[in-house]
């Protein structure tokens, strides 16, 4: 009996474009024709939708709309088994299906069992579960279907196996988060174990508005051992050749695409989000300020490798109190990089605004309002170069300042899309480190130099926050593993700054609500991933 071939089509789809979803199926159909002839291509989760649709799976015209995209994949009629994802409305319920085409037929449809609805999944909002595996025979091997969530769990697998499956094709919409290829490999790892066959995992690769997708698909033999993975953060269409002796599928070793370092990991999601936000959305370009520090410099590199230098605009706005040190390093990294740079001084609007103010501000003394004024004035200059050249402003801002509302609303939040929003201040140091391995791109002065806004003479970050070590390490805790109060003071944080953080981020959710989105890199962001009330009773304690 001659071996038998399964492709993975790890491939970055448009949410909601389904005529041109399925235009790539076909194209990436024929390419893997054209390569290696194999018996069956497996297409990521709802792979003719996007993932995730979110309210598109509402809508009235969907099933027409699938059911018209099946059709054309059928009229294909192609000599290989594609293996593909989609919603299915049936007597007025959805269903995330998956279904096998061939010889111009649907062969068979599964439906997924286990929905998750953690994090940033809510797919009990939209679909109901299947209930039953699915084994259909392909090119006499017979192989099962999960989606996904499935195969985090038991039963899927073992129902499968139990039914007389050899090889289980697992389709999937599997978003970033640090550690997550590793968490993936060792799941796999006890589900091939338990079933007692091999695994071929397809994912989603690309940024969808928050959610980043890193592909990383691979194939798992049943003794546990990863025998082929396919590369991280692009798209790839990778093969997994079985031997088959009797009943039994021995997975040959193949490619063995290397998983990213934990820096790279994180640069190369933040690289991949920004670049599909400004390219699905049709952005000309992007326009950032560029302040002389960390954040702003680190995401001007990241704007440069997502969409090359003549995308990139970089503004320098300064005011009386922005230092020499950081207009030189601002213009020194624009030359580096080659974007288009300028500097427009603010001091001319500020006054005029506190020329109209006057008679409103007279006998009130100076506090942070003139502070955010600086920065409100930055926001409508970047404002109105985005509206006359369509490009999109990309704000600045980390999770350490957005968790504690050390922005200013309207002005250095005012924009379409932060790169920063989910990567703490001490993960920011480490990536300009990372982002300068291999020459210097961010200038060193503006890594070791402590962080300030430069809003005030001689303002420093740390003068009205905990160092960005403490910081962050309760941020972390109080934002992502939900401890209280109490329990972090117990962990040995000084409780004063504890209860400061934790009542930062408790009333600083209004301005997080209004805030541009970024691509989540951590296991809980603001955003989809962390929904709080903006008005609460709720008291920070136990």
């Amino acid at each position: 009996m001659e071996n038998l071939v399964v492709g993975s089509a790890q491939i970055n789809l448009l949410v909601g474009d389904i005529p041109g979803n399925t235009q790539k199926v076909l194209d990436i159909a024929r390419q893997a024709m054209s390569e290696c002839k194999p018996h069956a291509l497996v297409f990521p989760e709802l792979t003719l939708t996007g993932y995730p649709p979110e309210d598109l799976l509402l809508r009235p015209s969907l099933q027409l709309r699938i059911e018209r995209a099946l059709g054309e994949l059928k009229a294909a009629n192609l000599p290989l088994a594609l293996v593909v994802g989609y919603p299915k409305v049936v007597a007025g319920r959805v269903f995330n299906m998956a279904g096998v085409i061939e010889q111009g037929e649907l062969k068979v449809e599964y439906a997924k069992q286990s929905l998750p609805n953690y994090q940033v999944f809510d797919e009990v909002r939209y679909f109901v579960p299947g209930d039953a595996p699915c084994v259909f025979d392909l090119n006499g091997t017979p192989t099962a279907l999960t989606i996904c969530e499935d195969i985090w769990q038991s039963e899927p697998m073992l129902q499968a196996r139990d039914a007389g499956a050899r090889l289980m094709l697992n389709l999937n919409a599997s978003p970033f988060h640090q550690g997550k290829a590793q968490e993936r490999e060792q799941l796999l790892a006890r589900r091939a174990a338990e079933g007692g066959m091999p695994i071929v995992y397809t994912n989603l690769v690309g940024g969808q508005d928050e959610l980043v997708f890193d592909g990383g698909s691979m194939a798992v033999d049943q003794q546990s051992k990863v025998c082929q993975r396919s590369p991280e953060f692009a798209e790839a269409i990778s093969y997994s050749t079985f031997i088959r002796e009797g009943d039994t599928l021995t997975l040959a070793p193949q490619a063995l695409a290397p998983q990213a370092s934990k820096l790279d990991a994180v640069y190369q999601a933040l690289v991949l989000g920004l670049r599909d936000y400004v390219n699905k959305n049709g952005f000309r370009g992007v326009v950032l300020g560029l302040s002389g520090g960390i954040d702003s410099a680190l995401t001007l590199a990241l704007a440069v490798e997502a969409l090359g230098p003549e995308r990139v605009e970089a503004v320098m706005m300064p005011f009386r109190y922005t230092s020499d040190l950081s207009k030189n390093d601002a213009a020194a990294q624009a030359q580096t990089l080659g974007v288009r740079y300028q500097s427009i001084s603010i001091e001319p609007m500020y006054e005029a605004f506190m020329g109209a103010l006057a008679d409103e501000f007279a006998g009130l003394n100076v506090d942070t309002t003139e502070e955010n004024l600086q920065a409100r004035c930055r926001g409508v200059l970047l404002m109105a170069i985005s509206n006359k050249k369509g490009y999109l402003v990309l704000t600045t801002g980390n999770k350490s300042e957005l968790a504690v509302g050390y922005s200013t609303l309207y002005g250095d939040m005012a924009g379409g899309f932060d790169a920063l929003k989910d990567v703490p201040k001490t993960l920011v140091f480490e990536l300009a480190r990372h982002c300068n391995r291999n020459g210097e791109i961010i200038p060193e002065s503006v890594i070791t130099r402590p962080p300030s806004a430069e809003l005030a003479p001689d303002q420093k970050d740390e003068d009205s926050l905990p160092p960005y070590e403490v910081l962050d390490e309760i941020l972390a805790l109080y934002v992502e593993r939900d401890y209280s109060a109490d329990q972090i003071i117990k962990e040995g944080f000084n409780a004063e700054d504890v209860q400061r953080v934790v009542r930062l981020v408790d009333i600083n959710e209004y301005k997080r609500r209004q805030s541009p989105i970024g691509p989540r890199i951590t296991t809980r962001g603001f955003g989809r991933d962390r929904r709080y009330p903006i008005t609460s009773g709720w008291k920070a304690g136990e």
